[in-house]
C-alpha cells in the first residue's frame, strides 16, 4: 500500500509538519526563523524518502533488507535458528541512506520478538545484543528459516515493523524502518553462502547477500 508514495508512512507528519511551520514563518517575515524550518523540511523529505527498487533476477537469492554499509559478517549465537548458530551480515545506516526496510525473502513470517536494551551507537559491534530491536523470522517455501533484527541506535529509537506473525511477505517489500539512522542484522543458517564483505554497500530490496 505503500509502493506509489514518495515518502515513508511515518515520514509525513514530520515533512508536512515542517512545511507548515517554514510557510508561517516565510509569511511573517521571520527569515531568520524561516530559513532554518526550510532546511528542517528538506531534510526530513530527504531522510523520509522511499524510491522504487526492483529485485535481483535471481529468485534464490537473499537480498538486503537495508540501504547502507556492511560492517560485519561472522559466525554467532543465533537462537532463533535451528541449531543455535548462524552466520550473520550486519548493515549499518547513517543518517544519509534510505532507512525504509524491505524482506530478504518471500515467505512466511513465523515470529516477531521485540527485546528492550539499550541504545549504543549502532556501529559497535555490542550493540546487536545490548541495544533494543526488533527481530523477525521468515521461512521460504522450502521451509528455510533466516532473521532479521532491526536494532535501535544512539539517536535511533523509534523501530517500526509493519509485518505480523503468520502473515506473509515478498522478497523485496516494505515492511518496517527505523528512525533516524541504526542497523540491521541479518542471521543466516551456517551452511547459507554470503555473497557481501566487510565494507560493502548494500541497498534494500536490490543487492543479493546471500543465498537459502
Amino acid at each position: 500500500m505503500f509502493d506509489k508514495s514518495p515518502l515513508a508512512p511515518s515520514g509525513w507528519a514530520y515533512v508536512l509538519g515542517a512545511l507548515f511551520l517554514a510557510l508561517v514563518a516565510s509569511a511573517l517575515g521571520v527569515w531568520l526563523l524561516a530559513i532554518p524550518l526550510w532546511g528542517a523540511f528538506a531534510m526530513m523529505a530527504w531522510f523520509f524518502r522511499d524510491p522504487e527498487r526492483v529485485a535481483d533476477e535471481d529468485p534464490g537469492a537473499v537480498l538486503s533488507p537495508a540501504d547502507g554499509k556492511v560492517v560485519a559478517v561472522q559466525e554467532v549465537e543465533a537462537p532463533e535458528l535451528p541449531g543455535g548458530r548462524g552466520r550473520v551480515v550486519s548493515i549499518f545506516m547513517d543518517l544519509f541512506n534510505v532507512h525504509v526496510n524491505r524482506a530478504p525473502i518471500s515467505g512466511k513470517v513465523l515470529s516477531i520478538t521485540h527485546l528492550p536494551g539499550g541504545f549504543m551507537p549502532a556501529d559497535r559491534a555490542v550493540s546487536r545484543v545490548k541495544n533494543e530491536r526488533m527481530i523477525m523470522v521468515m521461512a521460504n517455501q522450502e521451509g528455510k528459516t533466516l532473521a532479521v533484527a532491526q536494532v535501535a541506535g544512539l539517536v535511533a529509537r523509534h523501530i517500526e515493523c509493519w509485518a505480523a506473525p503468520g502473515g506473509n511477505l515478498m522478497r523485496g517489500e516494505r515492511y518496517g524502518m527505523i528512525r533516524f539512522g541504526s542497523r540491521l542484522d541479518i542471521y543466516f543458517p551456517l551452511e547459507t553462502p554470503v555473497r557481501v564483505s566487510p565494507g560493502q554497500k548494500v541497498k534494500a530490496g536490490v543487492t543479493p547477500i546471500g543465498d537459502l
